[in-house]
């Protein structure tokens, strides 16, 4: 049976820590795992296809380099992304958005982080309504404040919610953290909330002053339970995982 945690639970980019990222294998080990939702990265190629990967190039995940928006998706198929994980994953292809798509469940939900620019909106938005999945089972997130009204506009029905780093970069005393501008920018561009590193600068205070505004705060990127505890008592709506079968196992 679902319980709530199950569906706070979202895994990194498939089940990333045992399974190549961004990959068919670590998406599907996710759903079988009985994770609901998963996110992935999104790129744009030379020919206009939306495939999966976090990087500019294929550098650190596949055994050849190549920059992806100078290369087709017949090019970039040829790039195994699977070994550097382990010879059990040898052969793992790059998959294309419309693929992946077509393994989330009845119950699931894919999260898609765009990583180009706004040339990808157009064909982002074509596969999405193509993929017969209701408008619950996908959602959009970037650190793109720009590229995120846009596409609120042509998929309204869809949540959108923008990344943030905090202190991802820079250590939490260096960094203020204005809420209330945050706030300000999500109402204007009308979108659904924020999604923000799981550092010291996220606290109590910060959620409820976001959710009080009936907006949505998912957190990247926690692997440990005492940390997703203290979470989960913060109210979060989702924590990101790259170990997201074990941490709702262990919930």
């Amino acid at each position: 049976m679902d319980t709530e945690k199950d569906k706070m639970i979202i895994a990194h980019r498939g089940e990333s820590f045992i399974a190549p990222e961004n990959t068919l294998a670590s998406v599907q080990l996710a759903w079988n795992k009985g994770v609901k939702a998963v996110e992935v990265d999104v790129r744009l190629t030379l020919d206009n296809q939306v495939i999966l990967m976090h990087d500019k190039t294929t550098k650190r995940t596949g055994d050849i380099n190549n920059v992806i928006a100078k290369s087709t998706l017949d090019e970039l198929r040829k790039v195994d992304i699977g070994v550097y994980k382990g010879k059990k994953w040898r052969g793992e292809q790059i998959p294309k958005l419309s693929e992946v798509l077509k393994t989330v469940p009845v119950n699931g939900k894919l999260i898609i982080e765009i990583k180009s620019d706004s040339e990808i909106i157009g064909p982002l938005v074509d596969v999405i309504k193509s993929s017969g999945l209701a408008a619950h089972q996908i959602e959009i997130i970037s650190f793109n404040i720009k590229i995120l009204p846009k596409v609120k506009k042509l998929l309204p029905q869809n949540k959108v919610l923008w990344l943030l780093d905090l202190d991802y970069y820079l250590p939490a005393w260096m960094l203020y953290v204005n809420t209330q501008k945050i706030i300000r920018k999500l109402q204007q561009h009308k979108l659904d909330g924020v999604d923000v590193w799981a550092g010291k600068k996220i606290n109590a205070l910060f959620v409820e002053q976001v959710k009080r505004c009936k907006l949505l705060v998912y957190t990247w990127t926690t692997n440990d339970i005492k940390s997703a505890r203290n979470l989960l008592a913060m109210q979060v709506d989702a924590i990101t995982s790259d170990k997201a079968g074990w941490l709702i196992d262990q919930l």
